[in-house]
C-alpha cells in the first residue's frame, strides 16, 4: 500500500501495569449527522444536544448552511434553523472532507432547493464509493453532473424530487439506504428503497437510521427484507441528545485486556442501534469480563487473549480494533464478512494486513477479511493512512507491545477530538 503523507509520529503509549480508568466519550458521529441533516429538513428549529465536534460533523454543520439552514455550533447544544428552500438559486461549494456521511446525505437534500450544489472533497474522498447514490438520484429526475460518479460532482436542484421507487446494490454501504430514506420524507411520493445485490453491511446504521426518522414522526416501513419505504410529510422538529460514539471505545475497553487491568466507559446506553455496541459481545468472546449497570460498561482483562471467528458484517467500523486485539492474541481469529472495508477511508484490510505484519504479526488477507495467528509483536511504525479507525488499530497495539510509533494520530480528529490526550492520561507516568 501507499502510505499516507506523514504530519506526525507518535511514540504509543505502553502499560506495563494494569490500567484501572474511566473514561468519558464524545457524542457519535454517526448520530450526530443525521440529527444535523433531520433537524435542517424539519418543519421548524431543533437543537442537537451534545453533538459531536468533529471535523466531519463540522463538514456537516457547513454544508447544511450552505445548503440554506442555520447551524449554530458555537455552544456545546447546537441549535439548527431550516431553511432549504426551492426560491434558493444561488450556487453553492459543499466540502464533504473525507466524510462518508457529507458526501451521500447531502446530495439528496440539495436536490430539494432551487440552485447548483457542487461537491467536492479530499483527494482520498474521489476514490470513495458514490455511484449508487448518484445514479439513484437521476432516477429520481434529479440532474447529476459528474465524469465518473465520484466526487466531484455537482447537483442541480429543481426544488422539488418526485420520489417513489428507486432500485440500488447497496452491498458495498448502508449509507448509499440511509442517504435516500433520511430526505425522503420531502419526497413529493416519498421514498421505496430496494436493495439488489450482495447482502448489505453495516444493517445497524440503518436502524439508527430509521428510529431517527420514526422519533420525528415520520411514517417508515421496514418490514420487508431490503426494502425500506418512507412515507411522504412533515419532518417533526425536536431537541436531541446525541449518545455516546460507542465505536470509539473499542481501544479504550481494549487496554483492560492488554494491560490486564479495568477500563469503565461512562453513560453506556442500555437500548441502542449503534454498531459500537457489538464489544460486548466481540470482548467478552476475547477473553474480558463485562458488565453493564449504572456506572456503564466496565471491561476487566483475566490475563489472556483469545482469539475470535466472527462474521463482522454489520459492525466493519469495529474490525481494525478488533484485528489489533486478534494480532495478541493467543488463538488464532478469522474475521469475516468485510469486503465492504476496503472502500472507506482507505483499504482497511490491505492497510491492517500491511501494518500489522510490519510489526511482526502473521496475517493474511483474503477477499473478504482477515485471518491472524499468534505471533510475537515488535516495535516500529504503524502507518494510519489518514484513517481514525487504523490510528485506532495502532494505539491498541501499542498499549501491549513497547516502542510503537503510530503515524498521523491526529487523524482520530474525525470522531474524537484530542483523543492522544485522553489515551494518554490513562497510563501511568
Amino acid at each position: 500500500m501507499t502510505h499516507a503523507p506523514t504530519a506526525s509520529h507518535w511514540p504509543a503509549p505502553h502499560a506495563p501495569a494494569p490500567v484501572d480508568a474511566r473514561v468519558a466519550l464524545p457524542g457519535s458521529k454517526s448520530l450526530t449527522n443525521r440529527e444535523l441533516v433531520l433537524a435542517a429538513l424539519a418543519d421548524g428549529p431543533g437543537v442537537v444536544r451534545r453533538a459531536l465536534r468533529s471535523r466531519d460533523t463540522e463538514l456537516m454543520a457547513a454544508a447544511l448552511t450552505a445548503l440554506g439552514s442555520t447551524v449554530d455550533t458555537s455552544g456545546d447544544d447546537w441549535a439548527v434553523t431550516p431553511g432549504i428552500s426551492p426560491d434558493d438559486i444561488r450556487d453553492v461549494t459543499v466540502d464533504c472532507g473525507l466524510a462518508g456521511t457529507v458526501m451521500r446525505f447531502v446530495p439528496p437534500v440539495a436536490a430539494l432547493r432551487g440552485g447548483t450544489t457542487a461537491f467536492d472533497g479530499d483527494p482520498h474522498a474521489r476514490t470513495r464509493p458514490m455511484a449508487e447514490v448518484l445514479r439513484a438520484l437521476r432516477s429520481l429526475w434529479v440532474t447529476v453532473s459528474s465524469e465518473a460518479d465520484r466526487l466531484p460532482f455537482e447537483v442541480v436542484g429543481s426544488g422539488r424530487v418526485r420520489g417513489g421507487r428507486v432500485v440500488i446494490d447497496a452491498s458495498t454501504s448502508s449509507q448509499f439506504v440511509s442517504a435516500l430514506l433520511l430526505a425522503g420524507a420531502r419526497f413529493e411520493e416519498g421514498i421505496d428503497v430496494r436493495h439488489d445485490g450482495k447482502p448489505v453491511p453495516s444493517l445497524p446504521h440503518i436502524e439508527m437510521t430509521v428510529a431517527c426518522l420514526r422519533a420525528r414522526g415520520v411514517e417508515v416501513d421496514a418490514t420487508d427484507a431490503n426494502r425500506w419505504r418512507v412515507l411522504p410529510g412533515p419532518i417533526g422538529a425536536r431537541d436531541v441528545a446525541i449518545e455516546p460514539d460507542l465505536s470509539n471505545a473499542a481501544p479504550f475497553l481494549m487496554l483492560a485486556l492488554t494491560s490486564r487491568g479495568r477500563v469503565t466507559v461512562a453513560d453506556w446506553p442500555s437500548e441502542t442501534t449503534q454498531a459500537g455496541d457489538a464489544l460486548r459481545w466481540i470482548l467478552e468472546q476475547m477473553g474480558a469480563e463485562v458488565t453493564l449497570d449504572d456506572d456503564g460498561l466496565t471491561v476487566r482483562g483475566t490475563g489472556a487473549i483469545h482469539g475470535i471467528d466472527a462474521d463482522l458484517h454489520d459492525v466493519g467500523e469495529l474490525v481494525p480494533a478488533v484485528a489489533a486485539l486478534a494480532a495478541l492474541a493467543d488463538s488464532p481469529s478469522h474475521l469475516r464478512g468485510i469486503a465492504h472495508i476496503r472502500g472507506h477511508e482507505t483499504d482497511r484490510l490491505a492497510a491492517l494486513a500491511t501494518e500489522l505484519t510490519a510489526l511482526g504479526g502473521d496475517v493474511t488477507e483474503h477477499d473478504d477479511g482477515l485471518s491472524l495467528r499468534p505471533a510475537t509483536l515488535h516495535g516500529g511504525t504503524f502507518h494510519t493512512y489518514a484513517d481514525h479507525r487504523m490510528a485506532h488499530a495502532g494505539v491498541v497495539v501499542g498499549s501491549a507491545v513497547p516502542e510503537v510509533v503510530v503515524e498521523d494520530v491526529e487523524t482520530t480528529s474525525k470522531t474524537f477530538p484530542g483523543f492522544p490526550g485522553v489515551w494518554a492520561g490513562l497510563f501511568p507516568a
